[in-house]
Order: C-alpha cells, then structure tokens, then sequence
C-alpha cells in the first residue's frame, strides 16, 4: 500500500493479466478451429472398430429415437425404463456406449472430479469405484456395466450417424434417416449428443503437409506408439513426438508422453491452472460403511461447495472445493465485497504459481508455466505429475507467448520463426463445446413448416429451460444451450435427463399429441438468463480466451442468446422441478391425441 492508498501489487497483478489476456485475442474466435469429419477425414477414422462392419437397415417405429450413447443417451433411456417407456431406439456413432469415455482413451486420462460424486446411479448398480478419481478405461467399462444392467444394448444402433431430421406434421411423428439407410420413426426425438464428442482440430497453416505420424487425443492410435490407457508406450523410444494443446488433455497425456518419448515437445499457448489432485484407491471400510441416499447427498454437496455455498461440512474436500468457494456468479453488492472477491481470487491463483516454482526446476520454464488469469476463466486442473513432468532432460516446453504455433511444415512445428521437427504430431486441442447446436449434432433437424433447426436459431438459440424449443415439436435437447452447467457435469445431465423423461412420461399419461415451447416462454427464460448471467458476464470479459467465453466472442445476436444458465446448477434445476410440479407444463404449447 501506497500513500495514495493504491495497493500497488494488486495493480500489477490486473496489468499482468490485461497483458497475458491480449496476447490470446483473435479477431477469428471460435472459427479458429477446424472439424475433424469435413477438413480432415482421415482425423475422424474411429480406430477402435472394425471399420468393415456392415448391417442390414432398420425400419421401425418407436416412442423415441434418442441420438448419443455416451451419459445423457444412456440416463435418458434409463430414466425413460424407470417410467414405463421401453420402446426406445439408441442411436450413437461410436462402436459402443461411453460418449466421450469411449473416444478419449488417450494415456493418463482421467475424471477430474471424484469418481463417486461423477458415476451416477452407484447405488442402484453396487459398484464401488477403485480409486478417488477414475480412469478413463474405469469409465468405459462402468458405461457398459450401465448398458447391460439397464438392458441398453438391445437397443442401440451403433457406428451409425443420423443424417435427417423431419418432423411428420400429418402423423405427428419425427422421420429419421441414418449413414446405414435405416428409416426410423418416433413421437419423440431427444438429442443427447453431449458435450465432449465434436473433436477440434486448431487451424494451424500448414497442417494438412504433415508427412509424419499426426492425431487427435481422442483417436489415439495405440498401434503406432504402443501401451494402452494404462500401460507404457514402447514403441515411441526412438520418436520426436510434439503435442499441441496444454488444457486438461494436455495435462494428462504428457507425463505418460515424458516417459516413453525420446523427444517430447510441449507446444503451449495458454498454461493450465494446475492444482494437486492427491488421488488414491477408495477406502473400502469407509465406501462400505455410507449410508442409503449418500450418493445424492454428496453430489449436491459438492455442487454447493464449487458454486460459492459453503457446505456445513464438506464432504469431497477436494481441490475443486479448496478453489472454487467464490461465487462469481453473484455480483458484488460493494465495493469492499469485490475487493474481498478479487483479493481471494488472487490468492488462488498465487497458490497455483507458487506451486510451479516449488515443483519445476528451472526457473525460466517454471516461469512460462505459470497462469496468469483468474480462476474460472479456464477450468483449473488438477494432477501431481504433470509439473514433475518439466523437470525431465527429455522434455522441452516451447512457449508460443500466447500466439499459439505459426505454422506446421512437412516434418515439423515452427514458432517464432524456429522449426522443430518431430515424427509425431498429437492434438490435444480438445472438443467443439459452443458451436451452433446442429453442427454438433451432424444433423439439421427439420420442424413443422419444414424450417429447419439452423435456421430458427440464425440469430440465436430459441428455448424453455434449454430442453423445449417453438417449431419443434416432441424435440427434446439435452445440451449446455441455455440451460445449466456445473463442476460436476454427471450432475447436469442427471437432473437433465429426469426431466426429458419425465415431460415425455406427462404427454403419454395425459395423451398430448405435441409439445414444444411457446415464443413468449422463450423470452421469459431469456431474461432469466440474463440475470442469471450479470455477474459471470462482468467476470468473465476480462478473462483470457477459451471454450468458457467461446474465444471471447460477444459482439452478435447470437451469442448473447446463446447462453448457459450461470447461476448454479441447483438453481437451474430448481426451475425445471418446479415447472413440472405445477402439472400445467407453463410456456408449453401442447396438442391433444385424437
């Protein structure tokens, strides 16, 4: 403190991360990435399947054609069961059930929150999780654990992609076409295509001429560097290998890299947050010993420990608890309480940069690893090995001073002027998670009038709680689109998914023909939004570029609908249990069954 009364580090700090933040702005925002499926066909190659698999078409008619197989698929169509309503078709592009457990099996990869407040529905199936935070293979292996149980497989329709969408006025039934010439008919169509499964590739000059080995995490080719999720990679001993990308993926996969590689090259654009994770194998005593109901119980309490609502007793006790107790969706009601909110902030992170020099050996890598952003401008890591990961002779981070790689040539990555060739080229570059919901989808669903879904939504998304949207009827979305958000996505797409199943249970009961929201419901729930997103908005435009504020991009109609309920997730799903215990389903405009 000064005379004037300025606290002069806290000046410095804001300058910091002004400077850092301008580094990362791009005029492209989102379109600075590229599909995998459409520029790059040979980067969407599913290598975990026999890609001469062959069926004969189907023609059917159900109650509901459900679209992804990975958590909301799944949930949807168990909590669907649970009502009454099995005459249910799957149908999901992957060669088995998982969604994003089944596509990221890349080495190391991991839940970053604890394993037993993510896995749903562990006290109906019995399973006790082997450690606090599960692998990725645990994952896919409980997804499938879930299918047989509930019986999901008969249902589903694998290595098959939706390509139409129409909704049948006349027969008030949804017309679906697939890649595998299947006819599918049903009363209700839910999207469940999820949130981690568009994978992204970074538009990088150059890097269709790559003449090495080149992938994305998420088709990790085992056959090319060995090992598997959890086994060390032989065969990547004599290999430069460079990876783009140093966010949770990134994070993950590089110890395991560091290990095997003979050259490992960490390109990096913006450094992760990188707290402890301290995991370890569950306690059997303990797990054993909880009570009926506990599962519940501790997801919503890590829910409120994560969004600002100090628990009496926390239960995770966790790194997401320790940093996340901030509530920065609420605005500040003084300025002596934004002071407190931004001081505790610049704690946290301070906490994180320390943690860097304590672990990192070299100071001038040390220093390049640090983030200088505030906490919930990118969601924080956690991971005891990748810092560790640095102090390696083998391992070479280059630093692309926020501007992220100039270009990529035939047999390397040029940055700052400087080439550095590699045998192999990984991206780490992550998943599409504010794209235009048909885009993720691969799919322009088509509603009454024949108006399609792109074109409704041309100036932004248009919907009741994010589920029901006007000139669509029976469509029912499960996707971050106006609708909620939480540390504990599980949590999200359980609350979601109950919902789904539910409307759809109300309409069978009550013989409702259609049901789709009305455009007054629409722009109540906007301004909901709105409120809602006062505080996160004021927070989040001084942060640094990334998938939480789609690369900064706000200047449009569209992105100002399109947006995420940012009050806590137990608030949003507040407003979905109470419309449905009104039993007048407001702001939706229905038909009756002849």
């Amino acid at each position: 403190m000064d005379d004037s009364g300025v606290d002069v580090e806290v000046d410095e700090l804001r300058e910091h991360y002004r400077i850092e933040r301008e580094k990362r702005l791009r005029a492209d925002g989102t379109a600075q990435y590229r599909e995998l499926k459409d520029d790059y066909e040979a980067f969407d190659r599913d290598p975990f399947v026999d890609p001469n698999f062959s069926r004969d078409p189907v023609v059917e008619q159900s109650d509901v054609v459900i679209v992804g197989g990975g958590f909301a698929g799944m949930l949807t169509a168990i909590n669907l069961a649970k009502l009454g309503i099995t005459n249910v078709r799957i149908v999901e592009k992957a060669g088995d059930f998982g969604g994003t457990w089944y596509w990221n099996r890349y080495p190391g990869c991991m839940c970053d929150v604890e394993s037993y407040t993510y896995l749903p529905l562990l006290e109906e199936t019995g399973y006790v999780p082997t450690e606090k935070y599960a692998s990725a293979s645990e994952i896919f292996a409980y997804c499938q654990l879930l299918a047989r149980q509930f019986n999901l497989y008969p249902r589903a329709l694998f290595q098959t992609v939706i390509t139409s969408a129409e909704w049948d006025a006349t027969a008030n039934r949804w017309l679906v076409g697939t890649s595998r010439g299947d006819k599918l008919s049903a009363t209700y169509l839910v999207t469940a295509g999820g949130l981690l499964h568009k994978a992204k590739l970074p538009g990088i000059p150059g890097i269709e001429h790559f003449e090495g080995k080149a992938f994305h995490t998420s088709r990790w080719d085992f056959e090319y560097t060995g090992g598997s999720n959890t086994e060390f990679m032989d065969k990547l001993a004599d290999k430069r290998v460079g990876i783009i990308g140093t966010g949770a993926t990134g994070v993950q996969a590089v110890p395991q890299l560091a290990r095997a590689a003979k050259e490992l090259y960490v390109f990096q654009r913006t450094p992760s947050a990188v707290g402890v994770r301290n995991n370890g194998p569950t306690d059997l005593e303990w797990f054993n010993g909880l009570a009926p109901g506990w599962q519940a119980e501790r997801i919503v309490n890590f829910t409120h420990a994560v969004t600002g609502v100090k628990p009496e007793k926390n239960l995770v006790a966790d790194g997401w608890t320790d940093v996340m107790w901030v509530n920065t969706q609420k605005l500040p009601e003084s300025d002596q309480e934004a002071a407190a909110l931004e001081q505790s902030d610049f704690a946290t992170m301070e906490s994180i940069r320390d943690r860097v020099d304590q672990v990192v050996h070299d100071p001038a890598t040390a220093a390049k690893l640090k983030p200088w952003y505030s906490k919930n401008c990118k969601r924080v890591c956690f991971h005891d090995e990748y810092l560790p990961a640095f102090n390696r002779p083998n391992v070479h981070l280059v630093d692309t001073n926020g501007l992220g790689v100039e270009r990529i040539t035939a047999t390397g990555v040029v940055v700052d002027g400087v080439e550095y060739p590699v045998d192999c080229l990984i991206f780490a570059s992550g998943f599409e998670v504010t794209s235009d919901l048909d885009r993720r989808l691969g799919f322009d669903p088509v509603g009454r009038d024949g108006i399609a879904l792109s074109q409704r939504w041309d100036q932004g998304a248009r919907t009741l709680h994010g589920v029901l949207s006007g000139g669509f009827p029976n469509l029912l979305i499960i996707s971050l689109v106006q609708a909620g958000f939480g540390t504990n996505f599980l949590h999200f797409l359980s609350k979601s998914t109950e919902h789904v199943a539910s409307i759809i249970a109300a309409c069978q009961e009550r013989g409702i023909a259609t049901i789709e929201a009305s455009a007054e419901a629409e722009e109540e729930w906007l301004l909901v939004l709105y409120g809602a997103a006062a505080g996160a908005a004021r927070y989040s435009v001084d942060c640094t570029p990334s998938y939480y504020n789609s690369e900064q991009v706000y200047a449009n109609a569209k992105a100002a609908r399109n947006l995420v309920y940012a009050g806590s997730l137990l608030d949003y799903a507040g407003y979905l249990e109470r419309w449905r215990e009104t039993g007048t389903m407001p702001g939706a405009l229905t038909t009756q069954a002849p």
